[in-house]
């Protein structure tokens, strides 16, 4: 009896503290005003989200917070939204300008994390003076929700690497939980570049979901040719936003390889192309030219660079007379003795040159 009677006592002392033991599990969404209109602003604050989170606030119309953004953020005041960063305990407080969507109300101030994991609240609230219409109706019938997480098969190959569209399987697993059968239902898959709004295609699957079952749907999902960066796939169905799958892609690093090729082989090709041809087109040059001009002789050269040696000729020289002996000096030679004008007299210096008479 002592045991059942501790247990009791202990549960009363820890009751008043149990509720601010844990902070709230899902995320939240509070606004200082739930009207105003254009021109004005209100302030938005929530609790309950991941720590550190960036997150963008918007005014969508069409909404409600138990349906969600209906017409995803094309339904939203986009460029009027505001970004926010929660703090260590995942608090937030942004002012908002207060906005009119593309769309009629009824409005929401719609609160998206935008990395990471996804987290999502609204608030209602109220653009005063803008046009309010009733929401889209369901889809009469069977009604489809998502029971697992989505993914994104494949794996980008060479041909990728070098700009090609990147391609994608988005794989799910859907449930019916209407009163009737869905028979090839059709999707609408929207990929969005960063804070850009999605781009929508429609896409027919071929089967049928009966009510209570459950089933795996696989979608083709392609990119641009040359895309890279963060890009979102978004799923929805019936007007509503089933789901939504992060897609990170790589730079295509090929590209850039491929141009640098380019700028680097095609100068150096034209460049020995036209060589080529300026060599094949250009006029040959005689034989003992040199650059382009004609050489000098060598006897014209010797002329004008005096202090070298003539050129040799190459002819044989004719044998050398008696008037040009080598062991006779000009003055010796018995040729030009007879023609002096004026005596010769042997120099002082030098004994005379004896003469030689004949025989007697």
């Amino acid at each position: 009896m002592r045991i059942p009677a501790l247990v009791v006592a202990l549960a009363l002392v820890l009751l008043p503290f149990a509720g601010t033991a844990t902070p709230a599990d899902r995320p939240s969404v509070e606004l200082s005003e739930s009207q105003a209109g254009t021109g004005g602003s209100v302030t938005v604050s929530g609790d309950g989200w991941r720590a550190r989170a960036l997150l963008m606030i918007l005014i969508c119309g069409q909404s409600v917070p138990s349906r969600g953004v209906v017409g995803g953020t094309d339904s939203c005041a986009n460029a009027d939204g505001r970004a926010v960063t929660t703090d260590a305990e995942g608090r937030f407080r942004r002012e908002l300008p207060v906005a009119e969507p593309p769309v009629p109300c009824p409005c929401v101030v719609h609160v998206a994390t935008v990395e990471g994991a996804k987290a999502a609240a609204d608030a209602v609230f109220q653009v005063a003076g803008h046009a309010v219409e009733p929401l889209p109706a369901e889809p009469s019938g069977g009604r489809l929700s998502v029971l697992t997480d989505t993914r994104l098969d494949g794996a980008s190959g060479l041909l990728t690497w070098f700009g090609a569209p990147p391609a994608r399987t988005l794989v799910l697993t859907v449930g019916n939980a209407g009163t009737s059968a869905v028979k090839n239902p059709v999707f609408h898959v929207g990929t969005s570049h960063g804070v850009f709004a999605p781009h929508w295609e429609e896409q027919q699957w071929r089967g049928t979901i009966r009510p209570g079952k459950k089933a795996r749907i696989e979608l083709p999902v392609e990119l641009p040719g040359g895309a890279h960066g963060d890009y979102t796939v978004s799923l929805k169905y019936g007007g509503k936003v089933l789901a939504e799958q992060p897609w990170g892609v790589g730079r295509p690093s090929g590209v850039t390889l491929f141009w640098v090729l380019v700028f680097l082989v095609v100068p150096a090709a034209v460049f020995r192309a036209g060589m080529a041809v300026v060599d094949r087109v250009r006029p040959r040059r005689p034989s003992g030219t040199r650059g382009g001009r004609r050489g000098l002789p060598m006897a014209e050269l010797s002329l004008r660079l005096p202090g070298l040696p003539g050129p040799k000729s190459s002819r044989a020289q004719p044998p050398p007379s008696a008037s040009t002996l080598p062991w006779f000096t000009p003055d010796a030679d018995p040729g030009t003795a007879g023609r002096l004008s004026t005596p010769h007299h042997d120099s002082p210096t030098r004994p005379a040159t004896p003469t030689r008479k004949g025989p007697d």
